[in-house]
């Protein structure tokens, strides 16, 4: 049962892949161009580190699947071009490991074909500590990833209905693991108040995991007989408001959900995000051209996003923090709705050069 419904999100996500749009919430952030802040390629550097982690590139392969025989296909076929790679991978819930050990394999895969790459367990917030560390043992993962998800949860014909004791328990969960602890929403968003209430539970990192990407109320409304829970369709709060919403939260923040190009990368760093994850369009490119191709997309994403650090004079990830930027259309109005003040994202770029101008220091 677990198995086929493993299979069913691979399916039923891959589709929405093919029918997207194209436009999310990304389309509304732009970057101000300045005509000389290039800089040299070879003084560009894609490292990124955050709470006590260090990664070669500021770019994930974010949870996806496990725990049937084909989506076990799917996980070595990703860790195969997370290894060729080098970019970190997260695998997906391991619930279906807890309830029958016998689909282990389905997620040991991602370590067995990437045996020194950065590899994330991922588990839900309703686990024991146990299972927790069982979790990070059978990956011998670098973290583990808790996902929250109570819209797929509530949407999903045989989901939990008791959401209170999560916080309780995530907390559990991260006092007694050996790894970092990195809570991650699956496409609905991580509010302000959400990411500071996981830094006064003791997690490590966010991922923000916004609307924009996989939606998992229609997965799961697709899933029910009657598909009565269509109206949730598109519930939720975009990647690049919940990096806006989240600037002062205190907790370091990766961003996840709609996440298309390396032009979408650069803007969830320059909005404040320590990594990128991508899953769903990585996920088409697996099945529909195999692991070479997704090796030459990510390969390409991660050339491309030196050539944009380039034009726009960040020489890490972290510096296009101080590239100005502007934001447009409903995040703009979402942003004044929250209390957040955009003007000072425009002018970044100026505050700096006056910093270096009082220092003596050079860009």
């Amino acid at each position: 049962m677990i198995g086929q419904r493993k299979d069913d999100h691979v399916r039923l996500a891959v589709d929405q892949q093919r029918e997207h749009s194209g436009h999310n919430q990304f389309d509304e952030v732009s970057f101000v161009h300045h005509a000389l802040a290039g800089i040299d390629r070879p003084d560009v550097s894609l490292a990124t580190t955050f709470a006590g982690i260090s990664w070669p590139v500021p770019l994930y392969i974010n949870a996806m699947t496990g725990g049937s025989e084909n989506t076990g296909l799917i996980n070595r076929d990703l860790a195969t071009a997370a290894r060729e790679t080098g970019v970190p991978i997260a695998s997906g819930s391991m619930s279906a490991y807890f309830k029958d050990p016998s689909c282990a394999g389905t997620f040991s895969v991602l370590r067995e074909h990437n045996p020194d790459g950065f590899v994330i367990a991922n588990i839900n917030a309703t686990v024991s500590a146990d299972h927790a560390q069982r979790a990070v043992d059978l990956l011998r993962a670098d973290a583990l990833q808790i996902h929250v998800n109570t819209v797929q949860e509530t949407v999903m014909p045989e989901g939990d209905r008791s959401f209170s004791a999560w916080p309780g328990q995530i907390e559990k969960i991260a006092a007694a693991v050996d790894v970092p602890v990195i809570v991650k929403e699956v496409g609905f968003g991580l509010s302000r108040e959400s990411v500071a209430t996981l830094k006064d539970l003791g997690v490590s990192v966010a991922d923000l995991g916004g609307r924009g990407g996989t939606d998992f109320a229609r997965i799961e409304n697709g899933r029910r007989r009657l598909g009565d829970y269509a109206y949730l369709e598109g519930w939720g709060q975009s990647t690049a408001a919940c990096l806006l919403d989240a600037g002062d939260a205190g907790l370091p923040v990766l961003a996840s959900g709609g996440v298309r190009n390396p032009l979408d990368v650069a803007r969830a760093l320059a909005l404040g995000a320590a990594g990128v994850g991508a899953s769903g369009g990585f996920l088409r490119t697996l099945l529909d051209g195999g692991v070479s191709a997704l090796v030459a997309q990510i390969s390409t994403w991660l050339d491309q996003l030196a050539a944009l650090q380039t034009m726009l004079g960040a020489r890490t990830p972290a510096d296009l923090t101080r590239c100005d930027v502007l934001l447009h259309g409903d995040l703009r109005t979402f942003c004044a709705d929250r209390g957040i003040d955009t003007r000072p994202l425009a002018r970044r770029s100026s505050s700096l050069d006056a910093l270096h101008e009082m220092t003596g220091s050079t860009r």
